[in-house]
């Protein structure tokens, strides 16, 4: 009996279908068009490597590009049935994602210049293959924000969180707390929540994972929006269990255990255990994720297409220029800060009555990266004294600018100084009503209260972003303005009304020559 080798009919087809006609020619040029930005842009995407190799918050980074590369394989059988076709209907969207990218390089954003970087490449891939092959590759292509290292503005309100389940758990357990901000005592030792208590990394981990879960275990789309949820959610209850399980180890051991290296290795195998425990449950829900023969109705439109090449290389040509546009308006900006950078004459303002010169009200100074030009000075009235603290910034660069999450009254786990609580208030700023960020600074001989604002584009600000706008605005249409951060100091009791009431005073009666000392600054 002969035994046929012969494939049978259609069943090639069914495995490995046939690709239409120009996907050599597309990919090429798509794949050309997309290295071209990664080259274009490579200090941008340096920068996120950067930050992958440095900090394990986004260490994950590195893998989210092999990821989706392995994903958009998995779609190879979907995508051999799709003609690919320039879609000019993505030109906008890439010259808006380019003009972000630009706001955020001349604002010393990092975040945001990667986050267009980054969104760049899928909209690459619609313009030039098409969107009926973006619509097959949305998740893989999307995928690839979770590499922009993202979520540092969530630090503070996580630590509050944290701070607060941790309170109440010791409470309901009959312990009992003192709490000062995300300070807190108990019978056994002090304890707080620094930045690496928040649950950060956690939620990070786990939204990313949740999302590639979801989507590989999932069909429908509500199934996977809940178990997305579900991940956003369940990290941020774990963390506060954590912390609250590693006080709990520490208290009934006598603080002798969770205080080193073994508080960071119980709470990577909490996690562990809360991540297998997430997966286990959402498997109960399952779908099958078999490969599925049938394809849109857009992309079966398109499938007897040949492709223009012609048309496919002008519109890589268009992909080029718009790419290569950004930068040189960027460089252009940066000749201009160039011709700026000259030394700054900042003097001490001089004093108004009341106010005049007195002796040094504390040893405490804020810590701010590179400032081209600061001033300390101290000033009474004859019933309080004021301490003033000014930071000027001319030639700002990436990590030296005025508005950076490095820039602090203390730097985390100080030795002498601990910050209880910073929160924005409403005061009197020339009359008008301004919002400024008032923190309660600690030690074991001082207490202090202090107000801090920003100066920019001659106004004041306490929004980061509304101050990050106001600088790419001046920088995009040639006006570069020098800037500073503001900071009053005076002692406080047990009642912080006091002291509010001498910052007040203060700044009504100093901030015209505070203003004169920053103009003249500008002019040298």
């Amino acid at each position: 009996m002969k035994t046929s080798h012969e494939p049978r009919p259609g069943a090639a087809s069914a495995s490995m279908p046939e690709a239409s006609p120009g996907w050599f020619a597309a990919l090429g040029l798509t794949v050309f068009a997309i290295l071209a930005l990664l080259i274009i842009y490579h200090s941008t995407f340096a920068s996120m490597v950067g930050i992958w190799w440095r900090s394990e918050t986004f260490a994950h980074g590195f893998i989210i590009f092999p990821i989706s590369i392995w994903l958009v394989w998995r779609r190879r059988l979907q995508l051999a049935r799709i003609s690919p076709k320039p879609d000019y209907r993505a030109l906008p969207v890439l010259l808006g994602l380019g003009l972000m990218w630009l706001m955020m390089r001349v604002a010393d954003i990092q975040v945001g210049e990667q986050f267009a970087a980054v969104a760049m490449l899928p909209v690459i891939c619609w313009m030039m293959l098409g969107w009926s092959v973006l619509a097959e590759l949305a998740f893989p292509l999307g995928f690839l924000l979770f590499s922009v290292p993202f979520g540092e503005f969530l630090i503070p309100s996580m630590m509050d969180f944290t701070a607060d389940f941790t309170v109440r758990m010791l409470r309901l357990t009959g312990i009992p707390v003192y709490r000062d901000g995300t300070f807190f005592s108990i019978p056994s030792g002090d304890w707080s929540v620094v930045e690496g208590c928040s649950g950060l990394r956690y939620l990070i981990a786990s939204i990313t994972l949740g999302c590639l879960y979801a989507y590989l275990t999932y069909r429908s789309q509500v199934r996977r929006l809940v178990f997305v949820a579900v991940a956003l959610i369940f990290p941020v209850i774990a963390n506060g269990l954590r912390a609250y399980m590693i006080v709990m180890i520490a208290h009934l051991s006598d603080m002798k255990l969770a205080l080193g290296v073994d508080h960071f290795i119980y709470g990577w195998v909490f996690f562990g255990l809360v991540m297998l425990l997430m997966f286990w449950i959402g498997s109960f829900w399952s779908e099958s994720q078999a490969h599925s023969s049938s394809v849109s109705s857009a992309a079966a439109a398109t499938r007897a297409e040949r492709l223009d090449t012609v048309r496919l290389a002008k519109c890589a040509a268009v992909v080029l220029a718009c790419s290569l546009f950004w930068p040189i308006w960027a460089a252009h900006i940066e000749e201009l800060r160039n011709e700026r950078r000259v030394p700054v004459s900042l003097q001490i303002p001089q004093p108004a009555e009341p106010w005049q010169p007195a002796a040094p009200l504390t040893e405490w100074e804020p810590t701010y990266v590179g400032p081209d030009a600061k001033v300390k000075a101290f000033f009474a009235d004859g019933s309080g004294k004021v301490g003033l603290y000014i930071m000027y910034y001319r030639n700002q660069k990436q990590g030296e600018e005025l508005i950076n999450s490095q820039n602090v009254l203390i730097r985390q786990k100080h030795p002498v100084w601990k910050m209880p609580q910073e929160k924005l208030v409403e005061v009197q700023l020339n009359g008008a009503d301004t919002n400024v960020w008032q923190g309660r600074l600690s030690s074991s001989t001082q207490n202090l209260l202090t107000w801090r604002w920003n100066w920019i584009s001659g106004r004041y600000t306490a929004n980061d972003l509304f101050g990050k706008f106001l600088e790419s605005s001046d920088k995009l249409f040639g006006t570069i303005r020098d800037g500073a951060a503001i900071i009053v100091v005076t002692e406080y009791d047990d009642d912080v009304e006091n002291a509010t009431r001498t910052l007040q005073d203060f700044v009504d009666t100093m901030l015209p020559v505070i203003e004169e000392s920053l103009r003249r600054a500008g002019e040298s």
